[in-house]
């Protein structure tokens, strides 16, 4: 049985990238435990989400954790503020936007980390991407890097020389496209991933904020129809 395998921890968000990601794990022989952070977004459509990708890949354990970044705020994605839409695939890739929230990936590889000490599990993924993305930060390689030194400086494992905290980011060189390539070579249901920052009270995407955009985008150049329904396309 695969959960008798190795364990990996697997930030599993709901969205393209991290299920994407999860898939990789799986199909590089990890037992999956999945980590869902619900930090207070705007919307619990992507929590629901994670709860359908985790049943799909046949996840070992899925861990749904609550933390209220909403409290803190700071971003369009835990505040009232509105959602950048409509903007050109060179404004995307333009600074940092009002969508960053301060610190989360930060605190959600923390939580990552807790949790892999705990099953043992010294490899961790994050669908962190730095081609087609939004500018965040705490996506880029040298975040990445620098987490890792953390992990095997902070934790009792490491310091015990038990274990050697590795963080996998398979996804951080490649387009929207080629991962979408990926994860339909891997047998990823897209249609079961959330990625809209604004979807509608029904949890439709909006098809016009950054991520709705980038999706599309990766779709239409891996000449695969994406799956989910929009408001609007583009």
């Amino acid at each position: 049985m695969l959960c008798e395998h190795k364990p990996g921890v697997v930030l599993l968000s709901g969205g393209l990238d991290s299920a994407t990601a999860a898939a990789i794990a799986r199909a590089e022989g990890f037992a999956v435990h999945a980590l869902t952070v619900d930090y207070g977004q705007r919307h619990r459509v992507e929590i629901e989400a994670a709860r359908r990708v985790a049943v799909s890949l046949g996840v070992c354990q899925h861990l749904v954790l609550s933390v209220e970044l909403d409290r803190i705020g700071g971003s369009a994605l835990t505040t009232e503020q509105e959602v950048p839409k409509g903007r050109s695939h060179e404004e995307i890739a333009r600074g940092i936007p009002i969508t960053y929230v301060p610190a989360r990936n930060t605190i959600l590889l923390s939580l990552a980390l807790a949790y892999a000490e705990v099953v043992a599990a010294a490899d961790i993924f994050i669908g962190a991407n730095v081609v087609d993305y939004s500018g965040y930060p705490d996506c880029r390689p040298e975040f990445i890097a620098a987490f890792q030194r953390l992990a095997n400086l902070a934790t009792k494992a490491a310091v015990e020389g038990r274990m050697q905290f590795r963080i996998h980011a398979p996804l951080s060189g490649l387009s929207k496209a080629e991962i979408i390539r990926r994860g339909t070579a891997l047998g990823v249901d897209y249609a079961l991933t959330h990625s809209c920052y604004d979807p509608s009270p029904a949890g439709v995407s909006c098809g016009r904020c950054d991520s709705c955009l980038l999706r599309l985008k990766g779709f239409a150049e891996a000449g695969i129809p994406d799956p989910l329904p929009y408001q609007q396309r583009g």
